[in-house]
């Protein structure tokens, strides 16, 4: 079956390949780590003896998710060796940031079955932990074959994805079976992952781990700094609106009224311009611009959006009111900031259900977001019981992190019992 897997992934990659090497030459993402995702990674050295973990998680958002997960599973007795792996550059460079100092880091291959069984000759993994889904066919496939246990952590099925995967389903479903369990986030998930596959009592249902990675806080050390960087009066009401996308930033720039000033975070590098055309007269944070006399601040930077949260008198969340499907709101909810989302919020719909349950969130959309922004500016005893309510919400479901630690150990040992 492996050579049924290259093939299509060839065949597609040819047929992709006007729009995606176009793309990757335009944002300079073509400066990539080639040799790692062709399965070339770095040797993690010896495991003194112990267990060794592989942890994938895709990107920044993935990482972020298993930052207090790793911590807890070093300081675990028996803890094992892990090694982290990444897919995407800023996935890489948060994860050197969080744990080079203290694990390795490791780029994870492109699914070909040549790059596959080179990586994990070179890695030695004795459990894989997915974070969220990346269930792969040849990957599941050699690791199976070498008797290394597969499973997945914080599982997330959307109905998105999950339509994609019935397409195919024949090709992808023995690749769901071969996973050890799938620690997933609600029971919408847990019916999507049997639809694809898993056996119903390999299935656990732990919740999030982004709840106790939520760091509730009343300051963000290097916040005064960036104040004082991008020249923003402290005087004046500030609305800062997060990994936001192009077809955003003009309706921001319009929903924010006279003598408020507006900070958009654009979640890619490559949307950067086009927020800074639609934003006349905007500070720059990477060309060190100090003052705006629109009120206008572009962070088009990596790595500080908290602390541009933290100075916020409200927070609107980007990539909700156009055709993509939201990004995290739980940051600033754990700020204690009054936090605005949009309709399109299908990748986070169990986080936005729960704190619109609890009222710690507005949720508004295109038309009324002028008036939405406006009435929580002039009403600071709602603003109070929003980020009262939204870090109650969040205290409430914290604890998931444990369980995934005491999961992935009795695994490890059950790895450990059947290898001997």
């Amino acid at each position: 079956m492996g050579w049924i897997a290259d093939f299509l992934y060839l065949l597609l990659v040819l047929l992709t390949s006007p729009l995606w090497l176009t793309r990757m030459i335009r944002t300079g993402k073509i400066r990539t780590d080639w040799a790692g995702r062709l399965g070339a990674a770095r040797d993690p050295g010896p495991d003194g003896g112990r267990r060794r973990l592989l942890i994938h998680a895709v990107s920044v958002g993935e990482v972020n998710a298993v930052r207090l997960l790793v911590d807890e599973l070093a300081h675990r007795p028996g803890a094992p060796q892990i090694v982290i792996a990444t897919t995407t550059d800023t996935g890489y460079a948060r994860a050197v940031s969080l744990f080079g100092d203290r694990h390795p880091i490791v780029r994870y291959p492109f699914d070909f079955s040549f790059a596959v069984a080179r990586f994990l000759k070179r890695v030695r993994p004795d459990v894989v932990a997915l974070v969220e889904l990346e269930v792969w066919p040849n990957f599941t496939r050699a690791c199976a074959r070498r008797g290394i246990a597969v499973c997945v952590i914080n599982g997330r099925l959307t109905a998105r994805s999950a339509g994609r995967y019935r397409r195919v389903l024949p090709l992808v479903r023995r690749s769901f079976r071969r996973l050890a369990f799938a620690a997933v986030q609600n029971e919408v998930y847990a019916r999507r992952f049997r639809e694809v596959g898993v056996e119903p009592d390999r299935i656990r249902i732990t919740g999030t781990m982004k709840w106790d990675t939520a760091q509730i806080a009343d300051s963000v050390p290097g916040a005064d700094d960036l104040v004082a960087a991008l020249g923003i009066d402290p005087t004046r009401p500030l609305v800062v609106a997060g990994s936001t996308a192009p077809d955003e930033h003009a309706l921001l720039r319009d929903a924010v009224g006279d003598g408020v000033q507006l900070l958009c975070a654009p979640r890619k590098p490559e949307w950067f311009e086009h927020a800074a055309a639609d934003l006349p007269g905007c500070a720059r944070r990477s060309r060190g611009d100090c003052g705006s006399k629109t009120g206008r601040f572009l962070l088009d930077t990596i790595g500080e959006l908290r602390m541009a949260y933290a100075l916020a008198d409200v927070v609107v969340i980007g990539r909700s009111f156009g055709h993509l499907h939201g990004s995290d709101m739980m940051e600033p909810v754990a700020l204690g900031k009054p936090t605005i989302v949009g309709p399109a919020v299908s990748d986070f719909q169990a986080t936005v259900d729960a704190l619109l349950a609890g009222d710690g969130l507005v949720q508004t959309d295109r038309a009324s977001l002028a008036g939405a922004i406006a009435s929580l500016l002039n009403d600071r005893r709602r603003c109070a019981q929003l980020a009262a309510n939204g870090r109650a919400v969040i205290r409430s479901h914290q604890g998931t992190t444990a369980r995934h630690a005491d999961l992935l150990l009795q695994l490890l040992t059950a790895s450990a019992e059947h290898a001997s």
